[in-house]
């Protein structure tokens, strides 16, 4: 039984506690402990001041036993939930922490693309979120609270077992067996339910729908303000309705549990009467045990379940997460450097990849040659394996066949973090900083020169100083077009390049630009990196003409390679996509 309380939610919860922060927890402990027994002292107290003034004896002894406990049962309880408060934000923190390792000690990408992990990532960080129950920081007061009680009960059990032992084995069964016979009507149960679980996905979406600056404009717009209101209202008040018929208590477990709870305080408390009544206890020992005996009921079924149960249900998940995610998402690592790599080619030696999130086939039997220092485009339309091979470069997976070879040398037996150092990436979903422009360029840090000297050749040398917070959700912060973001990620790729990179990949980092200043930029980087190894992947055909050599790429594989006068000779597929994408280009400036 031990055993399996360890191995549940609720042990290996209690098991955080320590681990977090060890002397807090021996602390939160101790005051349970504390708390627990006296309110026994003070039902024993109250027997011996009455019993002093039934023999006339002094008070002042019983008198200031009771001022002492009473004191410590009023002040400990603050103190308690601070302790409480305190605690569950260090569980957090700690949680916090088991999270993130999760996610990012993995090499690759595959575990962060697995939808199955995904949602149970969303799940494991229930909590912090206040989804089904409170933070911790909010929940161990009340669960301290809890644990409390019941030591209390517990002690006041004991006490009255030195009356009888079956009296306080009888108390402590009667309030006790409501915690089985009632669970049905837990709150962390009922917030589970199929019925609420979907009611609340609806009430959800109703709020995120007219406080979300998207939505909220267009109703707005169109005058529904009124309606989102009145949605959201029968929304949330039909989940009030299924969370009230979910909590009603069952009729036969609430008629059992009130047969025991009547049965076990008719036979403590008769037999109580009659032995005063007999004069076979004094009347403070029946002061003392009738108190200890209401406090028994300390031990009964109450919404303590919910704080507990519901505040350790996500652990278990937060805990082993990281061995699901790193079995899934790590790569193999060598021991060989990547140092001046490469100096002679990249080569995609027939490789096949499988996503194993969806067992779709991509590449197959692939094969590309990348001489070094040349600048290569790889163009074809969505769907073709353009990101699929901007991932296997990168080494964010392993290919499921075949090898990506860097001067002859397989991918997977160089050193990860030397491979990686040598490559300057920006993909499709850059990463935007909240942080001073000067942080988004060079967030491992660059001189100041470096840091201009990038910005400038991404065309962004006027957005802002460098000490400005690309946010305006901060003192003096600033919002940026989507085009001039995407200016100072590829200015991030070309900072990394003056620090040392030796291959330059962009994953269509470009999108928000006009074909005019795609050109534009695509220009300035393969100046910016002559000589140095340059991938750009595009969908636009007509911006990537200066590459050295152009790969068109379709359902994974390469069907032409060239350089732009080369693929634009009759009959050929570039030379096709090439000039329907420039007529449409042309219609459009006709139109404007």
């Amino acid at each position: 039984m031990i055993r399996r309380f360890k191995e549940s939610a609720e042990g290996r919860f209690l098991g955080v506690f320590g681990k977090a922060h060890r002397l807090l927890a021996t602390l939160w402990w101790g005051l349970i402990v504390l708390r627990g027994v006296l309110p026994a002292i003070f039902a024993v107290a109250m027997g011996l001041l009455v019993g002093a003034v039934q023999t006339h004896q002094s008070l002042v002894l019983p008198l200031s036993l009771i001022g002492v406990v009473f004191v410590g049962m009023n002040s400990l309880a603050p103190v308690h939930g601070t302790v409480g408060s305190l605690l569950g934000a260090k569980c957090g923190a700690w949680l916090h922490d088991r999270l993130m390792e999760s996610s990012v000690s993995p090499d690759g990408l595959a575990h962060l693309e697995r939808p199955d992990l995904a949602d149970d990532l969303a799940r494991a960080r229930e909590f912090d979120q206040g989804l089904v129950a409170p933070p911790l920081e909010a929940a161990l007061p009340y669960i301290a609270n809890g644990f409390t009680d019941i030591a209390a009960a517990i002690a006041q059990a004991v006490l009255v077992m030195t009356y009888h032992w079956w009296a306080g084995l009888a108390l402590g069964l009667a309030w006790g067996s409501t915690h089985l016979l009632l669970k049905e009507s837990a709150m962390w149960q009922i917030f589970e339910a199929d019925d609420v679980v979907n009611q609340r996905r609806h009430v959800e979406y109703a709020y995120r729908m007219t406080v979300d600056a998207p939505a909220a404009k267009e109703i707005r717009l169109f005058g529904l303000a009124g309606w989102a209101v009145e949605r959201f209202t029968d929304l949330r008040r039909g989940l009030a309705d299924i969370l009230f018929q979910e909590s009603r208590l069952r009729r036969r477990p609430l008629r059992w549990s009130l047969t025991l709870v009547i049965a076990g305080n008719a036979v403590v408390f008769g037999s109580l009467a009659r032995d005063a009544v007999h004069h076979s206890i004094g009347l403070p020992a029946l002061v003392r045990f009738a108190q200890a005996s209401i406090g028994v009921a300390l031990l009964a079924f109450g919404e303590f379940d919910w704080w507990f149960r519901g505040s350790a249900r996500p652990i278990p998940m937060v805990l082993e997460l990281a061995e699901q995610m790193r079995a899934s998402g790590s790569v193999r690592s060598g021991e060989g450097s990547a140092d001046r790599a490469p100096e002679r080619e990249i080569r995609f030696d027939q490789v096949s990849f499988t996503y194993p999130t969806t067992g779709m086939k991509v590449l197959e039997g692939f094969d590309l040659t990348i001489p070094a220092g040349a600048s290569l485009a790889i163009v074809g339309p969505n769907g073709a394996g353009k990101t699929t091979l901007a991932k296997l470069l990168c080494h964010l997976y392993d290919p499921t066949d075949g090898a990506v070879r860097v001067d002859g040398v397989d991918l997977r037996e160089i050193e990860l973090g030397s491979w990686r150092a040598r490559i300057a990436a920006v993909f499709q979903d850059y990463v935007r900083f909240e942080l001073p422009l000067r942080d988004n360029v060079a967030p491992d840090g660059a001189p100041d020169a470096v840091v201009h000297d990038a910005l400038r050749r991404a065309g962004a040398d006027d957005i802002a100083s460098l000490d400005t917070i690309l946010s305006r959700a901060y003192d003096g912060g600033t919002d940026l077009s989507g085009g001039q973001w995407q200016r100072v990620a590829l200015a991030r790729a070309l900072c990394a390049v003056q620090l040392g990179a030796g291959v330059i990949l962009l994953d269509e980092p470009t999108a928000q630009l006009d074909v005019r200043g795609e050109a534009e930029i695509f220009d300035r980087i393969l100046e910016a990196t002559r000589g140095r190894t340059t991938i750009l992947i595009s969908h636009r055909f007509s911006t990537v003409r200066h590459a050295d050599l152009i790969c068109v790429l379709d359902l994974g594989r390469v069907v032409e390679l060239g350089s732009h006068d080369e693929l634009m000779s009759p009959g050929g597929r570039y030379k096709a996509m090439f000039e329907l994408q420039a007529s449409r280009f042309y219609e459009e400036e006709v139109e404007v």
